[in-house]
């Protein structure tokens, strides 16, 4: 399995399983899956109620604790110190686990600097190994990060070889940040990738799928990549990805893809804000 290195030394998987819209009747058995095709890297969060299924899988499979890297998340109703402090207790209770690898803020709203304080507090008592944010765009994370002590480690985004997030780069590179995928098979325009004519033919050069092309060409920019799916076929399809590398031309073809530099979502719309707010405030 190929790793980053974070700002702070912490070694993390540059491919990993993601929990997202896994429901909790079917967590457990997903995760247990996961470890079993391979995956070190499990990403879940407060807010997809799935964390107790995630530590059950873990805790089941035999695995060793420092063999597995660990991601949640802190959602809005939890935003502030004290709220936020106690969630991370609660995480760490339904996760069954005496630490988590990675902590993140999940949306950008709220007293997102309450919860950093609340969360630098629990990296520096070892309940944290490292911490960061999550779907902050490039002003609000350079706002965010020039003001915190500990700077954002990871800003995990919506990415992927149709939205490939160019743009907020740099601003990651000056704080040390590195980036993380979500959605990066393309989330409800997955056929955007995995029909892609260039990634299909690029695939068949090596014996590869469309999706195995789309996650390598990730991993080889250094941003990490949390596919979800399901079925364990597709799982271990996923993960199958470290046996080719693409080449630079290859690479600079695939970049031509790119729709939405900054995303699907437009974290700044009023409504979407309101929503959120008045539904998790």
């Amino acid at each position: 399995m190929d790793k980053i290195k974070l700002s702070n030394g912490v070694e993390m998987p540059l491919l990993g399983y993601g929990a997202f819209q896994v429901t909790p009747q079917e967590c457990e058995r997903c995760v247990s899956d996961a470890l079993s095709a391979g995956y070190r890297l499990i990403d879940t969060a407060q807010a997809y109620y799935n964390e107790e299924g995630v530590g059950a899988a873990i805790k089941k499979s035999g695995i060793p604790r420092n063999d597995i890297f660990l991601t949640t998340k802190v959602w809005i109703s939890n935003a502030g110190e004290e709220k936020a402090s106690r969630s991370i207790d609660q995480s760490l209770k339904k996760l069954g686990m005496d630490y988590i690898d990675l902590l993140l803020i999940h949306q950008a709203y709220g007293d997102v600097f309450g919860s950093w304080r609340a969360m630098e507090k629990a990296y520096r008592d070892g309940k944290v190994r490292a911490i960061g944010v999550s779907n902050f765009q490039e002003a609000r994370f350079f706002d965010f990060a020039h003001y915190v002590d500990v700077k954002p480690m990871i800003n995990q985004l919506q990415c992927n070889v149709l939205i490939q997030q160019r743009s907020i780069e740099p601003v990651l590179n000056d704080f040390g940040a590195r980036m993380m995928a979500w959605g990066p098979l393309g989330g409800q325009g997955v056929d955007g990738v995995v029909k892609s004519e260039l990634l299909t033919g690029i695939g068949n050069h090596y014996g590869k799928t469309a999706a195995q092309v789309a996650l390598r060409w990730l991993i080889q920019r250094g941003i990490v990549a949390i596919p979800k799916s399901t079925h364990k076929e597709r799982m271990e399809q996923n993960f199958n990805i470290f046996d080719f590398t693409l080449t630079e031309e290859e690479m600079s073809k695939i970049a031509e893809m790119n729709e939405h530099d900054n995303g699907t979502i437009n974290f700044n719309n009023i409504q979407f804000v309101k929503y959120l707010i008045e539904t998790y405030g």
